[in-house]
């Protein structure tokens, strides 16, 4: 269609062309391929800075748990040559300024509003454009709306009573103070035993004079093994960047490591073991799961390799009651996101630390002086809370985002997030969101899905410019059925086993399901550009 016969009569045009929301890692590549297309292109993020999650996680111990050459940017050559990462898996601080640097390198600062929340976006039919609200009372129009606005933003605080007449400070590892907490000497509480709370738990520790560990469930944490990165492996990672960065575009999960070929049930105890070591003493995160094919499908194989996590728990807490606290047995090995560990374990065998299993022992209110269970009250001067986030689905049902008809996004996903590949929504047109539900995304290295979910953006606004379009919106079969096949694939796993973030579970009233595609990103980025190599199939263009 000639762009001529795309245009609206007498309808003036937009503020911007593309709207932006979130300045983290996805954010800050959207915004520079759009304006390498030459959109006016605005970012609005809530926080003071660039950075996303690592803007706002900045708790004690705070890393990433993918090595820092892998977890990175991979568009330009220069910048993977320039940037050189200290550590093998990077903390907070470090991830931050490499945001912030490319965001100085590339220009970007000038486009980014900062310290501003969107609060609310409308799509006008007649104009077909979005209309973008905000709490500093901003209003813009824009063409496009694009979701960068991340799977783990939105902090989720526990479920019991009492929480505002705590008498001390409260403080959540994802809005922790910027000058730090006082926590030397001080009677300390903490409530959650995922990812979070791993990471700071041992540092917790050295600076308490009581440290108190609410654990809801157990984790299957793997040891780091973090150390200073040599200058001759760099050179030789540096040297093999070009190469490398086109394995993990191609990769299933975004990084560049041996796949299994063999069951586990086909190997014999002594052989599974010996792999087992191999892969515990390499501390990758996705180690263990690339020890056998079945590890994720199968409940006897998977039963192996979680109970060889259970053998060094045990092996490594000194108390036998606590060790088999902190032994998950009530879902599979893999199906909740496994921790990375620097000293979890051996944290509780310090007589300042102790364990209380909240499954045995629930959580009744939260008092003036601290913490009352069934059982017990423990008295705490600063409580804590690793408690995560509501995932995937938070950071898009909180905005009121309103779509044709005046449905919003969130009432269409009162019974669970329905995509049409991750990135978009039937009713919503010109609304992108880079690692969407049910897309590969948490599954994944984040890095290399934004980066492909970026891409595949930019490239269609670019086909809609090229071509006249004015308007594209996924069609309610290609949503149906993607959201179909998302499920089966997943059913084939044993992901869906397990009561986690992955599945809503820690939410109340959240709908189940799970949230990410599990085909692999591989076999994803093929869907997707099969999608744009056959013009747009599964969407309406206007």
């Amino acid at each position: 269609m000639p762009a001529a016969a795309a245009r609206i009569p007498d309808a003036p045009a937009p503020h911007t062309d593309a709207v932006v929301v979130g300045a983290g890692m996805s954010g800050l590549y959207q915004l520079l391929r759009l304006r390498e297309l030459g959109l006016r292109t605005r970012v609005f993020e809530a926080g003071d800075d660039v950075g996303g999650t690592w803007y706002w996680n900045r708790y004690p111990g705070a890393r990433c748990d993918i090595e820092s050459m892998t977890y990175s940017y991979s568009f330009s050559p220069a910048l993977d040559q320039e940037w050189v990462w200290s550590e093998r898996y990077a903390t907070q601080p470090e991830i931050l300024r490499y945001l912030r640097h490319v965001a100085d390198r590339f220009g970007l600062r000038p486009h980014l509003t900062l310290g501003t929340r969107v609060t609310r976006a409308v799509y006008d039919e007649r104009h077909r454009w979005w209309e973008v609200s905000t709490d500093t009372g901003e209003r813009v129009t824009t063409r496009f709306l694009i979701m960068a606005s991340g799977c783990s933003t939105v902090p989720k605080d526990p479920e019991v009573p009492g929480l505002d007449s705590f008498a001390g400070p409260v403080h959540h590892t994802a809005r922790w103070p910027r000058t730090g907490a006082d926590l030397d000497d001080r009677r300390v509480a903490v409530i959650g035993t995922g990812s979070s709370g791993v990471q700071c738990i041992p540092l917790i520790a050295r600076r308490a004079a009581a440290l108190t560990v609410f654990q809801r469930t157990p984790v299957y944490a793997l040891p780091a093994l973090n150390r200073p990165l040599s200058g001759p492996e760099v050179t030789a990672r540096k040297a093999e960047y070009p190469a490398f960065r086109d394995a993990q575009r191609r990769s299933k999960g975004g990084s560049v490591l041996p796949m299994p070929t063999r069951s586990a049930l086909e190997a014999s105890a002594a052989e599974r073991v010996e792999r087992y070591e191999a892969a515990w003493s390499e501390g990758v995160l996705s180690a263990l799961l690339r020890s056998y094919t079945d590890l994720l499908v199968d409940r006897a194989a998977n039963e192996t390799v979680a109970e060889f996590v259970r053998g060094k728990i045990r092996a490594t807490v000194t108390d036998p009651a606590t060790a088999e606290l902190l032994s998950p047995r009530t879902y599979p090995f893999g199906t909740k996101r496994p921790c990375l560990d620097t000293g979890y374990y051996t944290t509780f065998n310090q007589p300042h630390v102790r364990l209380v299993d909240l499954r045995r022992t629930p959580l009744v209110e939260v008092t003036a002086k601290g913490l009352r269970t069934e059982e017990e009250e423990f008295p705490a001067d600063v409580l804590v809370l690793a408690t995560g986030f509501d995932a995937m689905t938070g950071a898009l049902t909180g905005i009121d985002l309103v779509g044709r008809d005046g449905v919003t996004l969130r009432g269409k996903w009162a019974r669970g997030p329905l995509t049409y590949l991750g990135l978009a929504a039937a009713g919503f047109p010109n609304l992108f969101t880079v690692t969407g539900p049910l897309s590969p995304s948490v599954l994944t290295n984040m890095a290399v899905s934004i980066e492909q979910h970026v891409e595949w953006i930019t490239d269609c606004i670019r086909f809609l410019r090229d071509g006249g379009w004015t308007e594209i919106e996924a069609t309610g079969a290609a949503e149906r059925d993607w959201v179909r096949h998302a499920a089966e694939v997943a059913d084939r796993t044993l992901y869906p086993a397990a009561e986690s973030w992955y599945t809503g579970a820690n939410v109340p009233g959240k709908a189940r399901g799970f949230l990410a595609y599990t085909g692999g990103a591989d076999v994803y980025r093929e869907r997707c550009d099969a999608v744009a190599r056959d013009g747009y199939s599964g969407f309406t263009l206007a």
